[in-house]
C-alpha cells in the first residue's frame, strides 16, 4: 500500500480538498477564527458547535486528527498541513466560555528531517509530552515523497524523532496514532511496508529503538493497519486490518506477547454483505471484554457497519452486526473509533448525513442496536467529514474535528453535546 493508497484507505485524508470543493483520554499535560454557530442538522436536544475554524494558513489546515484531553480541559491534536512550513503542525485549544476557543500552535513541521504531514494525532506519554507519527518526511529514503515517516515526541521545549522509518522491513507511511504500555514503549502501525508491503505493527521502545511485532502478509493475518490507536487491554494488543484475513474482507486480531516474541491471533475475519467488512477505526471495550468498532463497508447495505465481538467461555469471541447504516440521511462510511457514553457507543460516519454527505454523528445502543442521526454535517460552518471519531470530555460532552468544513473550508475542532 503505498502513501496515495493509505490516503484513499483513509477516504482521501491528503487528496480531501477537491471533495471539499463542492461541499464547501485525560492525562496531566506538561504543555501548559470564526464564531461558532449551532448546527441546523443536530437532533432535538442535541447541539454542535464549533470550537475552532481552521484558515490553512499559520494555524494549520486539514485537521485528520483525533483529539486528546488534558486536566485542564484542552484539547490537543494535529494538522495534516498549514502551519509556518506548509507541511502540518500540533495543535492546542484552550477552553473558554464561548468560541472561538484560543488556538495555539505547539510545534510546526519542517517537512523534511522533523517529518511533514502528521495524520491522527498525539498521545501523552507518562512524562506529558506528546507522541505522534507523520506520514512523511524522515531522514529516511524517498517513499513517494521525502522520506518514510517519522514516529515523533514533542517536549515543551524540542521535537525528537524516535524513530526514522526506511520503507523496507520497518514499515512506511504511518497514519495513526501510537498507544502505551505501562513500561513506556509505544505501539503503532504503518499500512505499507513490511517484507510484504501489506504494513506492520511496530513498537519503539522507551530508549527509542524500534521493533517489528508482526508484518502482516494480507492473508488469513490480514493486511494494512488502521486509523485507530491499538488497544492496549489485559496484556494484549488488539487491533483491525482493513484487508486480507479468510474471506479477504479484513480482521480483528490480538498480539501477545511471551518473552520478545510476539504472536498474532486473528479473532474474527469479516465475511462481507451482509457481515461487516473492511474496519478502520480502533476498538473499544467495555466491562465484559467485549469489543466494538466500525466497518467502512458491509452491513446489510453494503454502507458500513457497528460490529460487536463477545467473549465466550471458551475464551473465543462470536461477532454480530449491531447496526447496519443505510447511506443517505442515515450516514454511511464509517471510519471513527466508537466512544462510551453510558449504554450507548457514539462514533461518527465519514459520508451520508446532509446534502452534501459530509458525514453524521451517531449513537448506538451496546444492547439493541437501536441506532440514532444526533447531528448531520455540511449545514453552514459546522464542519464536514468526521473521519477520527469523538473524544469524550466532562458531562457527557464529546470533542471532535473535521477535515474539511468551517468558516475557511480547512476543517474545524467541534463540542457535541448529546
Amino acid at each position: 500500500m503505498s502513501v496515495s493508497r493509505f490516503a484513499l484507505g483513509a477516504v482521501s485524508l491528503c487528496a480531501v480538498a477537491a471533495v471539499v470543493a463542492a461541499c464547501t483520554t485525560t492525562h496531566g499535560a506538561a504543555y501548559g477564527p470564526t464564531s461558532a454557530l449551532p448546527s441546523i442538522g443536530s437532533a432535538a436536544g442535541a447541539s454542535e458547535q464549533v470550537l475552532y475554524s481552521f484558515t490553512g494558513g499559520n494555524d494549520g489546515g486539514n485537521a485528520a486528527t483525533g483529539l486528546v484531553r488534558d486536566s485542564g480541559g484542552n484539547l490537543y491534536g494535529t494538522t495534516v498541513v498549514g502551519g509556518k512550513n506548509t507541511c502540518g503542525t500540533v495543535f492546542k485549544l484552550t477552553p473558554q466560555a464561548t468560541p472561538p476557543w484560543p488556538e495555539s500552535v505547539l510545534y510546526n513541521f519542517g517537512c523534511f528531517s522533523d517529518g511533514k504531514n502528521p495524520h491522527g494525532g498525539v498521545t501523552f506519554d507518562s512524562k506529558g509530552n506528546l507522541d505522534g507519527t507523520t506520514v512523511s518526511g524522515g531522514s529516511g529514503p524517498s517513499c513517494g515523497s521525502y522520506g518514510c515517516g517519522v514516529v515523533f515526541q514533542l517536549t515543551p521545549a524540542t521535537e525528537n524523532v524516535l524513530h526514522d522509518f526506511t520503507g523496507g522491513r520497518d514499515g512506511f507511511g504511518p497514519g495513526g496514532g501510537v498507544t502505551f504500555d505501562a513500561s513506556g514503549n509505544l505501539y503503532g502501525t504503518t499500512p505499507d511496508g513490511g517484507v510484504d508491503s501489506q504494513g506492520i505493527v511496530y513498537e519503539v521502545t522507551s530508549h527509542a529503538q524500534e521493533r517489528i511485532v508482526h508484518t502482516f502478509t494480507g492473508g488469513k493475518d490480514g493486511g494494512v493497519g488502521s486509523l485507530g490507536l491499538l488497544l492496549l487491554e489485559s496484556g494484549g494488543l488488539y487491533g483491525v486490518t482493513e484487508e486480507g484475513g479468510a474471506h479477504s474482507a479484513g480482521t480483528v486480531y490480538r498480539l501477545t506477547r511471551t518473552g520478545k516474541r510476539w504472536a498474532l491471533s486473528t479473532l474474527y475475519a469479516f465475511k462481507g454483505t451482509p457481515d461487516a467488512a473492511s474496519p478502520y477505526g480502533g476498538l473499544v471495550p467495555n466491562a465484559a471484554g467485549d469489543l466494538f468498532g466500525t466497518t467502512y463497508y458491509g452491513g446489510a447495505n453494503g454502507m458500513g457497519t457497528v460490529f460487536e465481538l463477545t467473549r465466550n467461555a471458551k475464551g473465543g469471541y462470536h461477532e454480530r452486526v449491531l447496526y447496519s447504516f443505510k447511506g443517505g440521511s442515515d450516514g454511511s462510511s464509517p471510519t471513527s473509533t466508537l466512544a462510551f457514553g453510558g449504554s450507548d457507543l457514539y462514533g461518527t460516519t465519514s459520508a451520508g448525513g446532509g446534502s452534501c454527505g459530509c458525514g453524521t454523528i451517531f449513537r448506538v445502543n451496546a444492547t439493541s442496536g437501536a441506532e440514532s442521526v444526533l447531528h448531520a454535517f455540511g449545514n453552514g460552518t459546522d464542519g464536514a467529514y468526521p473521519y477520527y471519531g469523538l473524544t469524550k470530555g466532562a458531562k457527557g460532552v464529546f470533542y471532535g474535528t473535521t477535515v474539511a468544513g468551517g468558516s475557511s473550508g480547512q476543517g474545524a475542532v467541534f463540542e457535541f453535546k448529546p
